[in-house]
C-alpha cells in the first residue's frame, strides 16, 4: 500500500485478506477431518500432509487478524482485545471446567474440543456486541 491510500482502504484491504485466510484455514480443517474419512481412507500420510497444510494456512489466518488488528483505529483495537481476553480467560475457565467434569465422570459424554470452540466464539461477539454499545 503506498502512502496515499486512505485509512478505509487498508481496513477493506485487511478485512479481505482475513475473510481470505479464515475461508482458506477453515477448508484446510475441513480437508483433514474428512478427507481422512472420505478421500483417503485414514492414510496417515495424507492426513500429515493435510494437517501441515492446515497448520501454515492457521499461520497465515494469524498473521492475517494482526494486521486486521493494527488496521483498526484505537477504540476498536481496544473493543477487540478486550473480547480477545474476555474469550482467553472464558476458554480456560469454562475448557478446565468441562474437562474435569468428564474425567471425574460428572457427565456421561466425553469433552469435545467443538463445544469449547462454540464457546469461545459466542463469548468473544457478545464480548465485541458489549464493547461496541458501551463506547457509543
Amino acid at each position: 500500500m503506498n502512502s496515499k491510500t486512505s485509512t478505509a482502504e487498508v481496513r477493506k484491504y485487511s478485512t479481505r485478506n482475513l475473510a481470505i485466510w479464515t475461508v482458506a484455514w477453515t477448508l484446510g480443517v475441513a480437508l483433514a477431518t474428512f478427507g481422512a474419512i472420505y478421500l483417503w481412507d485414514n492414510d496417515p500420510t495424507f492426513s500429515i500432509i493435510a494437517i501441515i497444510i492446515t497448520t501454515l494456512l492457521g499461520i497465515g489466518m494469524i498473521r492475517a487478524n494482526i494486521k486486521f488488528l493494527m488496521s483498526q483505529d484505537e477504540l476498536q483495537r481496544k473493543i477487540m482485545m478486550d473480547a480477545m481476553g474476555i474469550a482467553l480467560g472464558t476458554a480456560l475457565v469454562g475448557g478446565i471446567s468441562y474437562s474435569m467434569l468428564d474425567t471425574t465422570n460428572v457427565i456421561s459424554q466425553d469433552a469435545e474440543i467443538s463445544y469449547l470452540i462454540i464457546l469461545i466464539g459466542v463469548s468473544y461477539m457478545v464480548s465485541i456486541l458489549i464493547g461496541n454499545a458501551r463506547y457509543k
